[in-house]
């Protein structure tokens, strides 16, 4: 049986609870709508920013230790696959800790190639006669949430998160590394409605359960695909890219208009 198989499955079970769920919906939609939309908070610039265009964005991978990772304990697709897997707790942290590094660097890297700039993801340091401009930090919060509470009630309940600590550093050439910029960065699954709030509809045609259910399957889809921690880190890493591209453009060396 596939992940998808077995997470669909679960939905199914508790699609029959989600009518209980509806008033629960409700009140946490309106407590959890606000928060920070860009993600990036605590900016703080130095003296010393590059003046000069950079010959390349040096990426290194965040440091993240599997003790920092909180992963999903609850709910019935997950115990299945921990069962299956066989894997112990402190293994599935580790396997977590080193997706959410990889996917951070890689999707970084990506998104400054997109902006036009050499971006090139490293563990070594940069060439001594070369202006590189230098991305690290580190992870502050890798937490998996809880599937069944965003699955069912939605709006924010549950969600999965990922933050960082990230500095930005300018190294001239035959210089040291002068930090240009430190802040952190964060990012969530969302804040889609659950299946007890969208099964209004079948509600009112006296149709709960099936309303629910079929809710259940469209939500095991879109669960798949956009709250794994892999897929927030990638979702951090392009608030992270937009920061440094901003950086540029207050520099002057980067166009406007190529910040996305």
């Amino acid at each position: 049986m596939t992940r998808l198989n077995i997470v669909l499955t679960s939905f199914g079970i508790v699609g029959k609870k989600a009518a209980r769920c509806a008033t629960v919906a409700l009140t946490f939609g309106a407590l959890l709508l606000g928060g920070c939309a860009s993600g990036i908070s605590n900016k703080a610039q130095f003296s010393g920013e590059p003046q000069v265009h950079p010959d390349n964005v040096y990426v290194y991978t965040f440091a993240a230790t599997p003790d920092q990772v909180k992963l999903d304990t609850g709910g019935i697709a997950q115990k299945l696959k921990s069962q299956m897997s066989g894997a112990s707790a402190e293994t599935e942290q580790a396997e977590a800790a080193s997706e959410v590094r990889e996917a951070l660097a890689n999707e970084i890297v990506q998104k400054l190639q997109a902006m036009g700039l050499r971006a090139i993801r490293s563990d070594v340091p940069p060439p001594a006669g070369q202006n590189v401009l230098i991305v690290q930090g580190s992870f502050a919060k890798v937490d998996e949430g809880n599937r069944r509470r965003r699955v069912v009630i939605g709006l924010g309940a549950g969600k999965s998160e990922v933050g960082a600590s990230v500095q930005v550093l300018y190294k001239p050439v035959g210089g040291a590394p002068i930090v240009v910029q430190s802040f952190d960065a964060n990012a969530d699954s969302g804040k889609m409605p659950g299946i007890a709030e969208t099964a209004g509809v079948g509600a009112a045609a006296g149709h709960v359960a099936t309303s629910a259910a079929v809710g259940g399957g469209l939500h095991g889809i879109g669960e798949v695909k956009h709250a794994t921690l892999t897929a927030v880190s990638k979702k951090l890493a392009d608030k992270i890219a937009k920061q440094v591209g901003d950086i540029g453009v207050s520099q002057g060396w980067m166009a406007a208009d190529r910040v996305k």
